[in-house]
């Protein structure tokens, strides 16, 4: 029995060698400050920090489900980074023919890329939209292909992006495998809330676009183009006015943008700031005709429960020092015959701000192997020191070596053994 306690041991040692090191140096325990999805109209829900992108409250908030207008946040996005506005869009047939609501463009017209920008964001315009998506993708389906990479190049893997309007769409597809598969224009209120958080923090395009969707009214008009010519002001002209109500709601409503199809139900995206925190909400499939209003009390109390609950507070902040990590083979400058010398590691750490309540649990952890190889060079990436909000991972800082240890060569073998027979003479 005792020689198989001793192979158990062994056995242990060896699979901890294999996995890397978790030392837990930080938790604290509270009850979760709860929310209670029930209160909400919408079928399909969350609250996200807009600078982390960490979900702060949900409902059912990765499920897919169509969006209807509240598509075009990607559509205005997508074109001002990929076009310039004061490009001269022509007219096609296809705009043209557009149901409503739209702006009421004429095939063969031509308007300034900038004007169809406000007329998509203030009033929703779906001929705008497909006008837009034929100037810069060449056709609908090239636009769309740009609305799918963008969203997987932002992390937005349960979206799939069919128009550039939002109106209830589904395409036949071949997956990997080979097989044909039915798809829907649909996102999900998670991935809608993360693409809001990147038009407005992260985009190059970030100003211009808050720019556009803060705009409480824009006039333009047509433009005659002629081969050879500079466009020049055409005979009509247009008034686009805000329609996000929302901006006038609330103590720092930043943005947003409402949809509605038959399938969607109504939806909204939007982002407030507050005391030096954004936040960012979507709803989708939130009530249908007689219930427009519904959209509004859920955006207030998701809003409220972020401001009532969660503050900037640095998650980095704690006094932690790694333990050395042994180095097998190291040459020690001591000269003795050591199997490993200890390697002191140090950490780049900084200033991590996110959201958090008084509830959270943050929890930080050094992932580190248990030895290395000789030789290590110095600032050599050795591990992470992660943290945790709630048992999620949330940021990590690296783990460097912080000095050189050179691998055993014959030379100092060699010095070894004259240190060993010939000390204190050498």
């Amino acid at each position: 029995m005792k020689r198989f306690f001793c192979y158990l041991t062994a056995i242990l040692i060896m699979l901890s060698d294999i996995f890397s090191l978790s030392v837990s140096v930080q938790a604290k325990s509270k009850k979760q400050a709860e929310f209670d999805p029930g209160q909400l109209f919408a079928r399909s829900a969350v609250l996200m920090d807009a600078d982390s992108g960490r979900i702060l409250a949900g409902k059912d908030e990765k499920h897919p489900m169509p969006m209807a207008s509240t598509t075009k946040i990607m559509t205005c996005i997508l074109t001002l980074e990929n076009a310039q506005t004061d490009d001269i869009v022509t007219v096609s047939a296809y705009a043209a023919k557009m149901p409503e609501v739209k702006l009421h463009i004429m095939e063969g017209e031509h308007y300034k890329l900038k004007d169809l920008l406000y007329s998509l964001m203030l009033e929703s315009h779906n001929d705008a939209a497909v006008a837009i998506a034929e100037h810069v993708g060449g056709s609908v389906e090239g636009f769309a292909k740009l609305m799918n990479e963008k969203a997987k190049s932002i992390g937005c893997l349960d979206t799939f992006f069919i128009t550039p309007n939002g109106l209830d769409a589904s395409v036949q597809v071949t997956d990997a495998d080979g097989t044909d598969s039915t798809k829907v224009h649909s996102t999900t209120a998670a991935d809608l809330a993360k693409i809001m958080s990147y038009c407005i923090r992260q985009s190059p395009q970030k100003d211009q676009f808050l720019k556009i969707t803060r705009t409480q009214s824009h006039t333009f008009q047509n433009y005659e183009k002629e081969e050879g010519k500079a466009a020049a002001p055409g005979g009509r002209s247009f008034t686009c006015v805000n329609h996000n109500a929302f901006l006038h709601m609330m103590d720092g409503a930043l943005t947003g943008k409402t949809g509605f199809t038959g399938n969607a139900g109504y939806c909204y995206v939007g982002a407030l700031e507050s005391k030096g925190r954004t936040f960012v909400i979507a709803l989708l499939a939130c009530g249908w005709p007689n219930n427009k209003t519904y959209k509004w009390k859920d955006a207030r109390k998701l809003f409220q429960y972020g401001i009532d609950h969660y503050y900037q507070k640095d998650i980095t902040n704690y006094d932690y020092q790694p333990n050395p990590i042994p180095v097998e083979n190291g040459a020690g400058k001591d000269r003795l015959l050591k199997t490993k010398i200890q390697l002191p590691l140090t950490v780049k750490q900084y200033k991590q701000n996110m959201l958090l309540s008084d509830a959270d649990v943050v929890q930080v952890r050094a992932e580190l192997p248990r030895q290395l190889q000789a030789p290590v060079k110095k600032d050599t990436r050795i591990g992470s020191l992660n943290y945790y909000i709630n048992g999620e991972l949330a940021t990590q800082m690296p783990v460097l070596a912080a000095q050189n240890i050179e691998k055993r060569s014959l030379k100092w073998y060699f010095m070894l053994v004259l240190s060993r027979y010939f000390y204190p003479y050498f």
